[in-house]
């Protein structure tokens, strides 16, 4: 069955904007950018351009991933904010609800990914070919059925945090790529980007933002 993209009408909530930078919640359900077709025209920048003209990309968050995202207000911050993430200076941390019980409370996963072509946009382990991918983890709670979780990704592949964890065993529930039966059926991907730190472009301070999760 062909994916048919049905956009939320939960609108983004703003958390910070000054001169430079500005730092929205994005809600589930909703592209970063535009896809390919008219039918992928709405989406996270275009709905921030009307109050944010100038507004530019710096990185990205999965459709079904909801939660915090800066944006650069002017070419110099873009450049800046860019440059941050490339170079892994930001401190990222999601909340994940798991299928199962996640054991031990702590750890990290090292397993290097690239994209699955035959069956994109899946990502797939690949140990010969694959990029470097490495995310650390800490429990919240668990019992027997689901964990809550805090990720926290040292590198920023596509897909990142969904394959590490479908590759412990432990899916992010509601996950329509990587999560199958029970695990599969949630009204939503159980990701979410809580909290994200990055140096101010103009002044170099470094700044923290956050967004409760919804689930």
């Amino acid at each position: 069955m062909s994916f048919v993209y049905q956009p939320t009408e939960e609108q983004p909530q703003v958390i910070h904007a000054d001169h430079e930078v500005l730092v929205v919640n994005k809600p589930s359900g909703l592209l970063s950018v535009p896809g390919r077709g008219e039918d992928r025209a709405d989406c996270l920048i275009e709905r921030l351009r009307g109050a944010f003209p100038t507004v530019l990309l710096v990185h990205r968050l999965d459709l079904d991933t909801s939660g915090v995202m800066v944006f650069g207000l002017t070419p110099h911050a873009q450049r800046h904010l860019s440059r941050q993430f490339e170079e892994r200076r930001t401190k990222k941390t999601y909340l994940a609800r798991l299928w199962g019980r996640l054991e031990p409370k702590t750890g990290t996963v090292d397993l290097p990914l690239i994209v699955d072509w035959p069956n994109r946009p899946r990502q797939k382990v690949d140990h010969a070919e694959g990029r470097p991918a490495q995310t650390d983890w800490r429990v919240v709670r668990a019992d027997d059925r689901e964990t809550r979780v805090r990720l926290m990704p040292l590198t920023g592949r596509s897909h990142q945090l969904r394959v590490h964890m479908a590759e412990l065993g432990h899916p992010i529930l509601g996950d329509p790529l990587y999560a199958s039966g029970a695990a599969a059926d949630f009204p939503r991907l159980m990701l979410h980007a809580e909290t994200l730190r990055f140096k101010h472009p103009e002044t170099g301070v470094m700044l923290g933002f956050s967004a409760p999760a919804p689930f």
